[in-house]
């Protein structure tokens, strides 16, 4: 896909996130000398083609007061694993879940759910109540706590961008 100068500018203008204000492909569409509709509908045309591979929000999770943070990992039977996967995705705790391959003998699992909370114990136990929900009692898993934090950011796309 050919890149227009609109693109590039529009690129430039999301790749450090969304400002957090109640409208804000405005920002973003005056940064890029656009029109904010025509933002949205360009952005949209260029996550479509997979020139944006990744379009979403990075929350600061313990700023907002949560600090018992787990990534759940799953080993899920390889024809069941998306279906399960699309089911705790709908968790309200959940707010991540994604597939990978397996990497044995060293890693099991296939499955990944992140589950943000204010407290360890109420985590655990919504993690129990999740693999119960979805008939996962028995599946081999693991919840393992955050105990660092790495600097997080949207995607880069500095070479498309400055092409």
């Amino acid at each position: 896909m050919e890149l227009s100068d609109l693109d590039r500018r529009l690129i430039l203008a999301v790749q450090d996130g969304l400002p957090l204000v109640p409208r804000p492909f405005a920002v973003v569409a005056a940064a890029a000398q656009c029109a904010e509709n025509d933002a949205i509908a360009r952005l949209s045309q260029l996550a479509e083609a997979g020139v944006i591979k990744r379009f979403g929000l990075v929350v600061r999770h313990h700023e907002l007061g949560y600090d018992a943070n787990a990534m759940t990992v799953w080993d899920i039977p390889d024809d069941r694993v998306d279906a399960v996967g699309a089911r705790m995705a709908e968790f309200p705790h959940v707010t991540l879940c994604y597939r990978r391959p397996r990497r044995p003998p060293q890693w099991r699992y296939n499955l990944f759910a992140m589950v943000h909370g204010r407290d360890r114990a109420v985590v655990e136990r919504q993690v129990a109540e999740m693999a119960a929900s979805l008939g996962l009692t028995e599946m081999p898993r693991e919840v393992l706590f955050s105990r660092r934090r790495f600097k997080q950011r949207g995607a880069r796309y500095g070479s498309v961008a400055h092409a």
